[in-house]
C-alpha cells in the first residue's frame, strides 16, 4: 500500500496552510474565508528519507445541507478511505468545537491511525491550551504552527512510524500531463469525472466550482498520464476576489506544467475571445493542444454544422490551423474517449524527432523549387537542416543571408514540415543561422 497521508478537519483550521509546508510549494489556495478548499488536493512529500503522498481536504461540516458542504463531506470520506495515516487538525485560537468531537466520531469508525494536529500553536499559553483536545479521546496531541513550523518535525517524525516502506521518491516522474482548460462552467470537471468513472472533482452548475487545480493519476486502456482539472479563467476585469485569482493563477502554473492542453469550449456559448486567448496562450508556451467542443448535444445541427464550426475556428485563430477539434458532449459519453486518443497522438508529435537525412532528403528539394525572395540583389540560399533536442518540435535552416528571411517564408517551411511530418496540435518553432 502507498504511503498516504490526509490532512482533515472542520473549515478554516489551516489544513492548506500545512499541506503546502509538508510538500513544500505553495500549491493549495489559502484564504481566511471557509471552504476554500472544495475537492481533493494531492502533493508529495519527504522525511528522513521516507517519502509519502499528502492530500488535502475541504473543511468537514456534519448535517449541512449547503451543496458545496455535502460534496466536500463526500471527498473527504473518500481521502480518509484512501489514506494510511490521518492528520486530524484542530485550532487552538477557538479551542475544542462541538464540530470537532462530531468528526472525531467519524474518525474513530475509519479504524485508522489518526494524529491530533492542534494548530495555531505559536506561543507557550496555546500549546498548554492544546491539552483540552485529550478530550477527544484519540490520543497524543501534536501542537504545531502550519504557519512558521513549529513543532512540524515531532508531528512527521511520528507519522513516518507507520510506514511500511520507504514510499517513493517521485511516483509522477516521466509521466505525460495534461491540462483541462477553459472558461467557468465549460463542464472541465464533469469531464474528468467521466474520464475517471468517479466524482473526483466537485460539480455544479455554479461558476466557479473548481478552485485549485486538481491533478489526478488516469490508468486506462494501455494509458497512464496525469489529469489536471483547473478553475474556469475569465478576462481580469471580470475577477472579483483573491480567490478567484489565485485560483487563475494555478490554471495558468497547470498549463505552464502540462503536456498536452484540452481546451474546452462550450457549443451553446461559441467561440468567445478569452477562449482565444486560451488557446493562444497554450499555443505561445510550446503546449500540444486539442480543442473541444462541449455540449454538442445541446446545438441544433446538420450534416454540415461541425465544418462550418471547424472553418470558422480555424479562421478567427489563424494563423493557428494546425489544432484538431473535436466535438463531444460530456453529458451524453459522445466521443469523450476520442478526446483522449487525440491528446496522445498529439503527445506523440510533440515528442517526434526527424533523423537529419530525411529532414534534408524531404526539405531541401522543396526549398530548391520554392526558393526564398532575394532581397537587394542577395540571393538566399537554405543549404542545411536540423531538428533541436528541444521539448517541443524545433528546426534550424542554416543559410547565407539569415537576417533576410521574412516571416511568410519561415510560416511556408512550417507548412510544408507539417504537410510531410505531421505534428498536428503541436506549435513548430523555426531558426535561421548563419552557414
Amino acid at each position: 500500500m502507498a504511503n498516504i497521508v490526509a490532512i482533515v478537519g472542520r473549515p478554516n483550521v489551516g489544513k492548506s496552510t500545512l499541506f503546502n509546508r509538508l510538500i513544500e510549494q505553495r500549491q493549495a489556495i489559502m484564504d481566511n474565508q471557509s471552504g476554500v478548499t472544495r475537492d481533493r488536493h494531492y502533493g508529495q512529500a519527504e522525511w528522513t528519507d521516507k517519502y509519502f503522498t499528502v492530500i488535502d481536504t475541504g473543511g468537514y461540516v456534519v448535517g449541512s445541507e449547503d451543496i458545496f458542504e455535502g460534496a466536500i463531506r463526500e471527498q473527504v470520506e473518500l481521502a480518509i478511505e484512501e489514506a494510511s495515516v490521518l492528520l486530524f487538525m484542530v485550532d487552538t485560537m477557538t479551542g475544542l468545537t462541538s464540530l470537532d468531537q462530531e468528526f472525531a466520531d467519524v474518525l474513530r469508525r475509519s479504524k485508522k491511525p489518526v494524529l491530533v494536529v492542534a494548530n495555531k500553536a505559536e506561543t507557550i499559553d496555546r500549546q498548554q491550551a492544546a491539552g483540552e483536545f485529550y478530550a477527544l479521546g484519540l490520543g497524543e496531541i501534536f501542537p504545531v504552527s502550519a504557519q512558521t513550523g513549529t513543532g512540524t518535525g515531532e508531528l512527521l517524525d511520528e507519522v513516518v512510524k507507520h510506514f511500511k516502506d520507504t514510499g517513493i521518491e517521485d511516483p509522477e516522474a516521466g509521466v505525460p500531463r495534461v491540462a483541462i482548460l477553459g472558461r467557468p462552467n465549460a463542464g472541465k470537471s464533469s469531464f474528468l469525472n467521466v474520464l475517471l468513472g468517479r466524482e473526483r472533482s466537485i460539480v455544479t452548475d455554479i461558476a466557479g466550482t473548481t478552485r485549485d487545480a486538481i491533478n489526478t493519476r488516469y490508468k486506462a486502456f494501455g494509458k497512464d498520464f496525469i489529469l489536471t482539472d483547473t478553475a474556469g479563467i475569465r478576462r481580469k476585469a471580470k475577477i472579483k476576489d483573491n480567490i478567484e485569482f489565485y485560483s487563475i493563477l494555478r490554471s495558468i502554473r497547470a498549463m505552464e506544467e502540462s503536456d498536452v492542453c484540452v481546451v474546452m469550449l462550450d457549443a451553446t456559448r461559441g467561440l468567445e475571445s478569452q477562449d482565444m486567448n486560451i488557446i493562444g496562450q497554450a499555443v505561445r508556451a510550446k503546449k500540444g493542444v486539442v480543442i473541444m467542443v462541449n455540449k454538442w448535444d445541446a446545438i441544433e445541427k446538420d450534416t454540415k454544422t461541425a465544418d462550418v464550426w471547424r472553418k470558422e475556428i480555424h479562421s478567427r485563430m489563424a494563423p493557428i490551423d494546425f489544432l484538431p477539434i473535436i466535438f463531444a458532449s460530456v453529458h451524453e459519453k459522445q466521443r469523450i474517449f476520442q478526446v483522449m486518443e487525440k491528446v496522445m497522438e498529439v503527445y506523440e508529435n510533440k515528442h517526434k524527432k526527424i533523423a537529419t537525412s530525411k529532414l534534408n532528403e524531404t526539405m531541401l528539394p522543396i526549398i530548391e523549387a520554392y526558393p526564398p525572395p532575394a532581397h537587394r540583389g542577395k540571393y538566399i540560399r537554405i543549404k542545411y537542416t536540423m531538428q533541436l533536442p528541444t521539448p517541443s518540435p524545433t528546426f534550424i535552416f542554416f543559410t547565407n543571408h539569415p537576417q533576410y528571411l521574412k516571416e511568410p517564408y519561415e510560416r511556408f517551411l512550417e507548412n510544408k514540415l507539417r504537410e510531410n511530418f505531421g505534428f498536428e496540435g503541436v506549435p513548430i518553432t523555426v531558426f535561421f543561422r548563419q552557414k
